[in-house]
């Protein structure tokens, strides 16, 4: 009889195959579980102005990022030295959000939305607020409505091993007070550097 061909066992990282481009009905419990157990979102936005500049945003940290629903996600934004995101929602609302598996098997998930901003100020603060860890310095939260997740391979991605968070910007808004805080967001957070408004 002919010799039977054996076919060799692939490990779970090698036999992942999502397919190109696969659009989900919204994030459902696997992609939410998937997601906030990332530990950067990287989150791109542009002004109307296609002279204008667009800008990609890394966010890390524990406790900034939450999945609210199928369709809505939000993030701490912390006390930084730029203020693009937010001006750039401020002006079109249109943002992306996209996470990388750098362990485990490849996997790159992006949802498409738009944003809106919800300061201090504002009466929901404390609503949105209480979701998140206690981190000092928060200017923000940037809520997210969700109108198209997509997952793809992310065989390109490289293997990276997570060491731990950083402690620069706690450490810096620690020695400082909160007029000091608020000083800074005046003098750096004002406008983006196209010039679009921002912070007040």
């Amino acid at each position: 009889p002919p010799a039977r061909r054996i076919r060799p066992r692939l490990s779970r990282a090698r036999r992942y195959r999502p397919a190109m481009g696969t659009v989900h009905d919204g994030i459902d419990d696997g992609l939410r579980d998937w997601i906030e157990r990332q530990h950067v979102v990287f989150v791109a936005t542009a002004p109307s102005d296609p002279s204008g500049l667009v800008n990609l945003s890394p966010k890390g940290m524990v406790d900034t990022f939450t999945v609210v629903d199928r369709h809505r996600c939000a993030y701490l934004d912390l006390t930084g030295s730029g203020a693009e995101t937010v001006a750039h929602l401020r002006d079109n609302g249109r943002i992306t959000a996209m996470w990388c598996a750098f362990d485990g098997p490849p996997r790159i998930v992006r949802c498409h939305g738009t944003g809106r901003v919800v300061t201090p100020d504002d009466a929901e603060w404390e609503s949105w607020r209480e979701r998140f860890g206690p981190h000092r310095g928060a200017r923000a939260v940037v809520v997210i409505d969700v109108i198209r997740v997509a997952d793809s391979c992310g065989y390109a991605v490289p293997l990276m091993e997570f060491v731990g968070e950083r402690d620069r910007l706690v450490r810096w808004t620690e020695s400082r007070t909160d007029e000091e805080l608020d000083q800074y967001r005046r003098d750096r957070n004002a406008v983006s550097v196209d010039g679009l408004p921002a912070f007040d």
